[in-house]
């Protein structure tokens, strides 16, 4: 398991490269799969409100694409010393890549660290075992 401390910089790194020009509200993402390898992405907005992909979702991708399959944890950083829980979608984007177990790190104030599972932020949550009914 990583620290916090250890993907934050990767995900600060992220949320500087976000493309958010009509929020202004930059966030960023950075993944640990189950190699140990960190992905990273950020949030890219679009003038056609609400296409636009999330920093959670860009890091998915980002680890998919460089052959990772399960999420062990996930930091996500918004703005400087508040926490920015991800939204419904990327909990259950999260969830689909992940387990009830995943680690979601939230940066907090003055340099520290929120942890949460994602069964703590997406409890009753729906995966591919209702489908397989």
């Amino acid at each position: 398991m990583m620290k916090p401390e250890e993907l934050y910089p990767h995900a600060k790194q992220a949320q500087n490269k976000a493309h958010a020009p009509y929020s202004k509200f930059q966030v960023g993402a950075a993944i640990c799969d189950e190699h140990g390898q960190i992905h990273c992405g950020c949030n890219i907005e679009n003038a056609a409100y609400p296409i636009g992909c999330c920093a959670e979702q860009a890091a998915v991708a980002q680890m998919i694409i460089n052959g990772g399959k399960t999420i062990k944890q996930i930091l996500v950083v918004g703005k400087a010393g508040e926490t920015c829980p991800p939204c419904g979608a990327c909990r259950q984007i999260l969830f689909e890549h992940g387990d009830a177990t995943t680690v979601v790190y939230l940066e907090g104030p003055e340099g520290t660290f929120l942890s949460r599972s994602l069964a703590q932020l997406l409890p009753e949550a729906f995966d591919h075992s209702q489908l397989d009914k």
